[in-house]
């Protein structure tokens, strides 16, 4: 009894002392997808639009993914390049401080019971984090007491909540859903009595509708990637298979060429389930996965996504490979339309005036098929609903969809076009342009 007993003891100090692997250090697992000098100016343009007094603070995300790999949450990401968990950002307008408050270390690499297989990584104490993003770190146990002192003097605090307008939450009910930085001012509100708060959403958009160059080239990459995995899963397509089955094809070909996850849920839709929006479809488990059959058409409505930034494009495909006169008809006319958008973007112009031209050349048979709030489109780069102004002028550098769809519940003939758009000094560039678009080329790309 003794000796098993001191033989358990052996190796559990083997086990803890000498059989444990080095520690892991974060630069060992990714890199910095920015230079440094990139990230300070996007902090500097933001700081900018604000007043001389206040706080910035940006959450991170909290360190468990729950199954799914971790994604930073999009500003925490877009303001320091870092994929930190359980850290905040704050930026001292009077100060022209920059700090980032940080665990000491990663929980997601400690356990008690299985050390060799989770090492530990320092945060706190990585001074390769703060020498390459260019932040200061402090512990985020300081935070509660910056806080504080940031509370006595009337401290104004800026936030995002992701839309524009005075800064308010839904109240809590007994189900919903509170956002990170609803998280955030409530726990500030509780434990820091005397904080003002202001939305900075308007000042967020500002900075990042502007991609950098740097951004530009990974849109391109993950719209050249989307287009791949929409030619491959076009030529399976045949009547007798289910929209699952095109997924599959269509989403194992984004991994093959790259894509670190889905942008959304994959919508490929056909028959009369192309008639719907995907909030519809989308409502039921096991809804989308429907048999096609030959007379159909069947939409995609995909997009991957590849460090982090997004691409989301559609196209109308027959299930026979050939449209019928009607489908060919109202598919010639709907690529039409998004031809004219796009021949009519350019810098200066606004959503308003994308909209007014659209609204002049809908056929008038069409137009209740057709109708949309703003423009045909939404911004797209770390989301498929990037921060964006409406109301501001067109600028180099913003990329956007222009995707003029056609729902038509009376004749059951819907089709669905879009494209990824880069705004340029002279007019724009279509960065989807290698996927095929007409009728006669999307049959040929079927053939192949």
């Amino acid at each position: 009894m003794i000796k098993n007993t001191l033989r358990l003891i052996v190796l559990f100090i083997c086990s803890v002392s000498f059989c444990q692997t080095p520690e892991q250090y974060y630069f060992d697992w990714t890199s910095l997808p920015f230079s440094k000098e990139e990230l300070s100016i996007r902090r500097e343009n933001l700081i900018k639009q604000l007043p001389e007094e206040g706080l910035i603070i940006i959450p991170a995300k909290d360190g468990f993914s729950y199954g799914e790999t971790f994604r930073q949450l999009d500003n925490f990401y877009y303001f320091t390049g870092l994929e930190l968990p359980n850290s905040l950002l704050v930026l001292d307008l009077a100060k022209k401080s920059e700090i980032l408050y940080v665990p000491e270390r990663d929980l997601r690499f400690e356990s008690s019971s299985r050390p060799n297989d989770f090492p530990g990584r320092p945060i706190l104490r990585d001074s390769n984090i703060s020498q390459n993003s260019g932040l200061s770190f402090k512990n985020i146990e300081d935070f509660l007491a910056a806080m504080d002192a940031a509370a006595k003097s009337g401290k104004t605090i800026f936030v995002d909540i992701g839309k524009k307008g005075t800064l308010s939450f839904p109240e809590m009910d007994y189900i919903a859903t509170p956002s990170p930085v609803q998280i955030l001012c409530d726990a500030l509100k509780e434990k820091h009595s005397g904080l003002r708060f202001e939305n900075i959403y308007e000042a967020v958009a500002k900075v990042r509708m502007i991609k950098s160059p740097a951004e530009i080239d990974i849109m391109r990459k993950v719209t050249a990637i989307n287009i791949e995995g929409i030619k491959t899963a076009a030529k399976t397509i045949k009547a007798g298979i289910d929209e699952r089955y095109l997924e599959g094809v269509l989403e194992g070909n984004y991994k093959v060429n790259g894509a670190h996850r889905l942008a959304f849920g994959s919508i490929i839709k056909s028959g009369p389930n192309s008639l719907w929006p995907w909030r519809i479809l989308a409502t039921h488990y096991n809804r989308r996965n429907r048999v096609m059959e030959n007379g159909d058409l069947v939409i995609f409505d995909v997009g991957c996504e590849y460090h982090q930034y997004v691409s989301d494009m559609g196209r109308t495909f027959p299930v026979s490979g050939k449209f019928t006169d009607k489908q060919k008809e109202i598919l010639t006319m709907e690529v039409g339309i998004a031809d004219q958008i796009i021949d009519f973007i350019k810098p200066g112009i606004t959503f308003a005036d994308i909209k007014k031209l659209t609204d002049t050349i809908i056929p008038d048979d069409a137009k209740k098929y057709m109708q949309v709030g703003l423009f045909f489109g939404h911004h797209l780069g770390l989301s498929t609903g990037d921060p964006n102004l409406p109301e501001a002028k067109l600028e180099p550098g913003m990329i956007f969809t222009v995707e003029p769809w056609y729902y038509n519940h009376d004749d059951q003939i819907s089709v669905f076009t879009e494209d990824v758009i880069l705004v340029t000094e002279e007019g724009c560039e279509v960065l989807s342009k290698s996927l095929p678009r007409t009728p006669s080329d999307l049959e040929k790309l079927m053939k192949k």
